[in-house]
């Protein structure tokens, strides 16, 4: 008996390279845009070892866990690595970039977030760009939550290596990803002993075997699955357009801070300006009386479907997370989180005093409703 999920015919070198076509033109880039076959942590780790090096000097800056994981691949590559920190309330500045450089002129690497779905923070990526392009250094992007949620356009923003994912906004599935390279990065690995060759995380084997021979034979047999789930993702913001999604995650930010603020009993947004907070999740800080991390497990029990979760080790107990990326941009899935987080905060205190749910409906309903500049 054949399968739909079993039975695939193997995907051919000019189907792939049709997906990566697509890819390019979501990034709106004229750089070659490679598509890797593992979740993003893939192409991440691999741009960094192929990139940097003994003699590399590195701003790393931090906003978030990746950030930080980021920092430990560039000291293990050998390079020199000055970590820009900044509190994961609020957003790394290009003042805050310009300073470092001043501070550490012989700076050739900068690697950042967009945005932190972790932590629930968006950096400004074009003002960085320009500080970044004045520095000449190489620039090095995980935009991995950000695509689909928020502009994510590598060539006007001056980035040499961009990474992305297709299942946080994109609404796809976590076992493929995709880097754009620019020509000044394919360069600078080229000149890296170190850059891995031969290996699963080498670019530069997809460069010379891939790319430079005309994109006519794979390296290795693509995962049909994740391939055309991929090609699904991309079709469909075809289809909604790319303004229309972004815009419908940035509502869902909106309304989630919007109704938490005004629900009361403590919950507020961890991120203090909406301005700095990235539209693929929302962050809150819990009561100082109830652990961040009772709450979800109160809320999950009662609905486990919900995109809720703790904050990461020493956050799971002020940070509460909700994911309203890809279809849980809507909403339904706001008003659900509100909710359950209004009856968890009621059952773990045993009253329901000083909430306001109507409130915090009608909050998320007129929030979502306003108009939003990209």
């Amino acid at each position: 008996m054949t399968h739909p999920f079993l039975d695939l015919a193997p995907l051919s070198a000019a189907r792939f390279a049709s997906i990566e076509d697509r890819v390019a033109r979501l990034l709106a880039t004229e750089q070659d845009v490679v598509i890797t076959q593992g979740e993003a942590l893939l192409p991440l780790e691999g741009a960094i070892r192929a990139a940097a090096g003994p003699g590399t000097v590195a701003l790393n800056v931090i906003t978030g866990p990746y950030g930080q994981t980021f920092g430990d691949w560039l000291r293990d590559c050998g390079a020199t690595v000055h970590d820009l920190s900044v509190p994961y309330h609020t957003a790394v500045t290009a003042a805050q970039v310009r300073a470092a450089f001043a501070e550490h002129p012989e700076i050739d690497f900068v690697s950042l977030v967009h945005a932190e779905a972790a932590t629930g923070n968006t950096n400004p990526v074009a003002e960085i760009g320009a500080a970044v392009r004045e520095q000449g250094a190489l620039f090095y992007l995980d935009a991995v939550a950000s695509i689909g949620a928020e502009p994510v356009l590598p060539d006007a923003w001056g980035v040499d290596l961009c990474v992305i994912g297709a299942q946080k906004a994109m609404g796809g599935p976590a076992g493929v990803s995709a880097v754009s390279v620019s020509e000044r990065a394919w360069a600078r690995m080229a000149a890296n002993p170190h850059a891995p060759r031969r290996s699963y995380l080498s670019l530069l084997d997809w460069k010379e075997r891939w790319i430079d021979g005309g994109r006519r034979a794979l390296l290795h047999a693509p995962a049909q699955l994740e391939m055309l789930a991929l090609e699904a993702c991309v079709e469909r913001i075809e289809e909604s357009g790319l303004d229309a999604v972004t815009a419908r995650h940035r509502s869902a930010a909106a309304a989630t801070r919007a109704g938490a603020s005004a629900l009361g009993g403590g919950l507020e947004p961890y991120v203090h300006k909406a301005s700095e907070a990235a539209p693929v999740a929302t962050t809150l800080r819990a009561p100082a009386d109830v652990a961040a991390s009772a709450l979800v497990a109160r809320a999950l029990a009662a609905d486990p479907a919900l995109p809720l979760a703790a904050g990461g080790g020493p956050l799971a107990e002020e940070m509460i997370r909700v994911n309203h990326y890809g279809p849980d941009a809507t909403p339904e899935t706001v008003d659900a989180c509100l909710t359950a987080l209004a009856a968890a905060l009621s059952a773990e205190r045993g009253t329901a005093d000083g909430l306001d749910p109507e409130a915090a409906r009608r909050a998320a309903a007129a929030a979502w409703s306003q108009p939003r500049q990209l």
